[in-house]
């Protein structure tokens, strides 16, 4: 029988509930040794910080500065990218539940891999946490989240947290390579975040690559109320972007500017995208697949330079030219055919190339950067050249964002390979190629709801669609 076979390929009874309360566990261990608040989460420091900083009201708590970012950026991941997930006609559950697993997992690991690397205090040993590492940890599983995209319905949950727990890790790398030792500057995370998680989830697909993946060719599709699922996540991650490139930019003008580039550069792509999609069918109609994913492009190619000065008119320009790029790639997708590699959601036209296209723009606009834009001052201020980086120049700050950006894909790339080598391991309770994209893999499915009988549709929208009854 097909479900007895099915069960017997994608049993994870023991192996999921071992992987997340082993996992579980360990975490709770290693937050009670190194995790503690910060000054100003811990109530008797924040008091003591209040006295010595000569602050006299709550209201200056960094908590009411960050907590509307940190909303915004926390609906993206576990709203936005999960129901962008959910195109798939028979994977919706998969989409929108293991993107909750893994991102609820990944925090947990963000926080330490992250504090490790950026707030361990040498003293105490101990990692202090605030709001600000809230957002941080979100921004560190969201490469993984993208990752998953290349990865949909192909593998089992316990490869899934295998994916997190290695991505959450080397984006911790990554990215105390790329924003301290080479000091660069990524707010909105083209190079860190979009760029290293697309490359990854693409490395580890192109290792896992399924070459009779056509017998679930059936299941691979969408239907008309999958899409309008999906469309929601797309709308979520599209009106909340903008906080998401701005959210731990610095006070003041870097995160106004961040958040009206961001802004400006989606809206743009929105209007190519729509051009494009409807200019490559002959009866000029949109493909929604266009709609859910091209739209976002320039938001993603924004993260790097949106808290630079590029103008108003910089940011149009992005938008317009990473919708046409975005949807190009939907429109003639060619990874699979050449380099034999199966993404599912095509995070390589949304994530990877707009990432990488997006540190490469930041490495210009930081090189184009002059101190009668800026000020002496502002120059200070936006590319941090403070300290050992005093005597850094504008163009030299250009290279290393360049460098920047081939970090992150070769962390992603080389990564995803190992990690993918790991996930061939015959011991993961993956599905067969004739079982992918099929929530019945892992879900307890509830049966298909019966029709609307005919006569019940004059008492809803339907009537105008048929005036033949």
């Amino acid at each position: 029988m097909l479900t007895d076979r099915l069960n017997s390929n994608t049993n994870i009874r023991i192996s999921l509930p071992a992987v997340c309360f082993v996992w579980q566990i360990a975490m709770i261990v290693l937050f009670g040794v190194f995790i503690r608040y910060d000054e100003e989460s811990d109530v008797r420091k924040w008091i003591e910080f209040k006295v010595s900083h000569n602050i006299t009201s709550d209201i200056e708590n960094d908590f009411y500065f960050r907590y509307p970012s940190f909303q915004d950026v926390h609906v993206m991941i576990f709203v936005g990218f999960g129901f962008l997930m959910t195109f798939l006609k028979r994977y919706s559950f998969g989409g929108v539940g293991f993107n909750f697993l893994i991102a609820s997992f990944g925090v947990q690991w963000a926080l330490l891999m992250q504090g490790w690397f950026h707030a361990l205090d040498p003293d105490t040993g101990k990692i202090s946490i605030g709001v600000e590492s809230l957002i941080n940890a979100d921004f560190c599983v969201a490469s993984s989240l993208i990752a998953y995209g290349a990865l949909l319905g192909k593998v089992s949950p316990v490869q899934l947290m295998v994916v997190t727990l290695f991505g959450v890790t080397l984006f911790a790398v990554e990215e105390y390579i790329i924003l301290s030792l080479l000091h660069c500057r990524d707010a909105g995370g083209s190079m860190v975040i979009h760029a290293f998680g697309g490359y990854y989830g693409l490395a580890i697909s192109w290792v896992l690559y399924r070459p009779n993946l056509n017998q679930s060719k059936r299941l691979s599709g969408s239907t008309y109320h999958s899409d309008v699922f999906a469309m929601i996540g797309t709308l979520f991650l599209w009106m909340f972007w903008p906080s998401f490139n701005s959210a731990i930019t610095d006070h003041g003008s870097g995160q106004h500017r961040a958040a009206i580039n961001t802004y400006i550069a989606l809206a743009s792509s929105v209007l190519t995208t729509v051009a494009i999609s409807s200019m490559s069918d002959k009866r000029g109609k949109l493909d929604m697949v266009h709609i859910q994913n091209a739209t976002l492009a320039g938001g993603v190619a924004m993260g790097t330079a949106a808290e630079f000065m590029i103008t108003p008119y910089g940011s149009l320009i992005v938008g317009f030219c990473c919708g046409i790029i975005s949807t190009f790639g939907y429109l003639f997708p060619m990874m699979e055919k050449y380099l034999k590699l199966q993404d599912t959601c095509g995070i390589h036209n949304l994530h990877a190339v707009p990432g990488m296209l997006g540190g490469f723009i930041g490495a210009i606009v930081a090189a184009a950067a002059t101190e009668e834009v800026y000020g002496r001052e502002g120059l200070i201020e936006t590319f941090d050249f403070e300290g050992d980086f005093a005597s850094r120049t504008v163009l030299t700050q250009g290279g290393f964002q360049a460098a920047g950006t081939c970090v992150s894909i070769a962390f992603g790339v080389v990564g995803g390979v190992v990690v993918g080598l790991i996930l061939r391991l015959p011991i993961w309770g993956d599905p067969s190629d004739d079982n992918c994209y099929d929530d019945e893999a892992y879900w307890e499915v509830p049966e298909e709801e019966e029709s609307i009988p005919p006569v019940l549709e004059y008492n809803n929208h339907m009537t105008r669609k048929h005036p033949d009854m």
